[in-house]
C-alpha cells in the first residue's frame, strides 16, 4: 500500500479574509485611540479639579493665618504677655509661602492671578498695620490702642480680604464648572463613537466568525479523511513492523545454523589439515635438526606461526558455536565466558546459576541455550567495551513459569534515550533474541542507580501433553519421558573455576 503527500504550495488566505481581519484590526485601534484620549481628558479634567481643591484650601489657610494672627495679637494686648505673639510672629514668612505656591497654581489663569496680586497687597497691608499696632502698644499702652482703633479701618481691610478669597474661589469653581461640562460633552461624544465603532466591530466580527466556521468545516472533514487514512497507515506498518520481525528472528535461527556449519566445517576441515601439516613440519624439524640447524629453527619458526594459527582457528571455532555449549550445557559455558571474560578485561564476574538450567535449556529447545548465551555474550561484550564497570554480575534463575537472565554492572550506565529507544545492533539484537522465545527484555539502571542491568524473562511453555515432562525445579533434572537428554551436574549459584575457551581450545 503506498501514499502520496501533496508537495504543492499551499494557497494563500482569500483576499475577503484578509480585508475583514484588517478591518477589524483597524475597528479596534481606533477604539484603542478613542479610549486612550478619554483617558487623559479624564485625566487632565481629576487635574484641575486638584488644583481647584488645593487653591480654595491654601486660600482658606491664608484666612486662618491672618484671623490667627489678629487674635494672638489682641491677646497680647488684653495681657500683655509676649508669648501671644507666635503667629504674628510667623505670620508674614508663612503668608508668603501660601502666596508662592498660589501663583504656581494660578499659572494658567491671568485673572485669577490679578486678584491674588491684589489679596497679596491686602494681607501685607494688613500686616503691616499690626505690626504698627504692636510697636503703639509697646510705647503708649492699651489706651493708645484703644484711641487708634477708634478711627482706624482694621474691620474693612480684614472683610476685603475675606471678600477677594471668596472671589478667587467662586471664579475657580466657575472654571472647573466649565471644564467639567466640556469634559463630558466630550466624553458623551466619545461614547457615541464607541458604540458605533464596536458595533461595526461586531458586524465585522460575525461576518469573521462565519467564515472561521465554514473553514472549521472543511477543515474537520479533511481532518477526519486524514485520521483515516492514517488509520490505514498504521495498520500496514504494523504489519510491517511484524513482518519485520519475523524475518529477523528468522535472520537470527539462519545465522546461528549458518554459524553452527561454519564452525563444524573449520573444526573438521581447516582443523584437519593444519594438524596434518603440523606434524611435517615437526617430522621435517626433526631430520634437520642436526644437519641444517638454520632450515630447523625456520622451521621451529613457521611451527610456532602455525599453533598461533591454529589457536585463532579455535577461537574463531568458538566464537561461532561455544563446544562446551554443546558438551558440557548451558552453564560450564556461561561461567567459562565469565571467567574468559575477567582474564581479558580484568574486571570481576560472579555468576548465580540455577543447578538445573541444563535440563530445563535442553528439554525446552537448542535455540532457548544458544539465545540465552549469544544474550550474555553481547552484554559482556558492551560491558567491555563501553561500560568503564569494576564489577559484574551473571544471575540466572528458574521458576516453575519463568525464566530470568540478569547481567548487572556498575559502571557508567546507558543513556536514558538509548535506554528507550536503543538504537544499537547488540541491543537489537538480544531483544530480537528473547522475542524469539517468547519472552521480554528491559534494560534500567542498575543497583543504587548505577550501571545497567540488563533483565531477560523468558516463559516456559510446553506442548499440549507433555505437562508430565516438566522437569522438578525443587530437584535435580531429569530428562522427559523420551530419555533423549543426559541428566548433568548441577551448576554451582558462586564463582567457580570453569575451564575456559582458551583451555577447551588447547
Amino acid at each position: 500500500m503506498y501514499f502520496t503527500v501533496d508537495t504543492a504550495p499551499q494557497h494563500k488566505l482569500p483576499i475577503y479574509k484578509t480585508l475583514l481581519c484588517i478591518t477589524c484590526a483597524l475597528i479596534l485601534i481606533a477604539n484603542g485611540f478613542s479610549l486612550y484620549h478619554n483617558l487623559q481628558s479624564l485625566k487632565a479634567a481629576n487635574a484641575q479639579l486638584a488644583q481647584t481643591a488645593r487653591v480654595a484650601e491654601r486660600l482658606q489657610y491664608l484666612n486662618v493665618l491672618v484671623l490667627d494672627a489678629e487674635s494672638s495679637m489682641r491677646g497680647y494686648f488684653t495681657s500683655g504677655r509676649e508669648a501671644y505673639l507666635g503667629p504674628t510672629r510667623t505670620v508674614a514668612p508663612e503668608t508668603e509661602a501660601e502666596f508662592a505656591e498660589l501663583e504656581k497654581l494660578l499659572a494658567d489663569s491671568p485673572s485669577q492671578l490679578k486678584n491674588l496680586a491684589q489679596l497679596r497687597s491686602q494681607v501685607r497691608r494688613k500686616l503691616s498695620l499690626m505690626a504698627e499696632a504692636i510697636e503703639v502698644y509697646r510705647h503708649g499702652g492699651l489706651a493708645e490702642i484703644v484711641n487708634i482703633a477708634r478711627v482706624s479701618d482694621e474691620r474693612s481691610a480684614m472683610d476685603e480680604i475675606r471678600l477677594l478669597a471668596v472671589i478667587m474661589v467662586q471664579e475657580q469653581n466657575e472654571t472647573l464648572k466649565k471644564r467639567s461640562e466640556r469634559f463630558y460633552d466630550e466624553y458623551r461624544k466619545a461614547i457615541v463613537l464607541g458604540m458605533g465603532i464596536n458595533a461595526v466591530a461586531i458586524v465585522v466580527l460575525i461576518a469573521f466568525y462565519q467564515q472561521v466556521r465554514r473553514s472549521f468545516m472543511n477543515r474537520a472533514a479533511a481532518e477526519q479523511a486524514l485520521q483515516s487514512a492514517n488509520e490505514n497507515l498504521e495498520s500496514t506498518v504494523e504489519q510491517r513492523t511484524e513482518q519485520l520481525s519475523v524475518l529477523s528472528r528468522h535472520l537470527i535461527s539462519i545465522s546461528e545454523e549458518e554459524k553452527v556449519r561454519l564452525s563444524r566445517e573449520l573444526h573438521d576441515e581447516m582443523g584437519a589439515n593444519l594438524t596434518s601439516i603440523s606434524m611435517d613440519i615437526a617430522a621435517v624439524m626433526n631430520q634437520l635438526q642436526k644437519t641444517e640447524p638454520a632450515l630447523a629453527q625456520q622451521l621451529k619458526r613457521a611451527r610456532a606461526t602455525l599453533v598461533d594459527t591454529v589457536e585463532m582457528k579455535r577461537r574463531i571455532i568458538e566464537n561461532l558455536r561455544p563446544s562446551l555449549l554443546d558438551n558440557l550445557g548451558l552453564c560450564a559455558a556461561i561461567e567459562s565466558y565469565c571467567d574468559e571474560f575477567t582474564r581479558l578485561s580484568s574486571v570481576p564476574c560472579d555468576t548465580d546459576i540455577a543447578g538445573h538450567i541444563d535440563g530445563v535449556a535442553k528439554w525446552r529447545d537448542n535455540s532457548l541455550a544458544i539465545a540465552l548465551f549469544r544474550i550474555v555474550q553481547e552484554s559482556l561484550t558492551n560491558i567491555r567495551k563501553y561500560a568503564k564497570a569494576s564489577h559484574v554480575s551473571v544471575t540466572l534463575q528458574c521458576s516453575e513459569e519463568t525464566l530470568t537472565l540478569r547481567v548487572i554492572d556498575d559502571g557508567v550506565g546507558i543513556a536514558s534515550n538509548t535506554i528507550v529507544k536503543p538504537m544499537s545492533h547488540g541491543l537489537l539484537g538480544m531483544r530480537e533474541r528473547a522475542l524469539l522465545l517468547g519472552g521480554t527484555l528491559t534494560i534500567r539502571r542498575g543497583r543504587n542507580d548505577q550501571g545497567t542491568c540488563i533483565e531477560v524473562h523468558i516463559p516456559l511453555r510446553h506442548a499440549p501433553g507433555k505437562a508430565a515432562a516438566m522437569p522438578d525445579f525443587n530437584s535435580p533434572p531429569r530428562p522427559p519421558a523420551d530419555g533423549h537428554i543426559p541428566s548433568l551436574p548441577p551448576c554451582s549459584t558462586r564463582p567457580r573455576t570453569a575451564p575456559s575457551l582458551h583451555d577447551q581450545a588447547q
